[in-house]
């Protein structure tokens, strides 16, 4: 699984990425975590507006920060 934070490095853009990461330990699955936050690939994506989440190439949120429990609830649901 591939899990892509996008921003440019704002506080909810850290938060975002925190919270990503510490939901992957708590799902226990097998993931990567990175960070994406060059504006020409962020707008590949479609995404206008930061922090944003994809996973596995897929945005599944944009503009607001997602808790780790949201964000572990959305990995292990598939």
């Amino acid at each position: 699984m591939r899990i892509q934070v996008l921003g440019t490095g704002c506080p909810k853009c850290k938060t975002l990425m925190a919270n990503a990461e510490a939901a992957v330990r708590a799902a226990g699955v097998e993931a990567s975590v990175e960070k994406v936050d060059q504006i020409a690939d962020i707008m590949k994506m479609g995404v206008m507006i930061t922090p944003a989440l994809a996973v596995d190439g897929v945005v599944k949120s944009v503009g607001k920060v997602l808790s780790s429990e949201d964000i572990r609830k959305m990995l292990v649901a598939g």
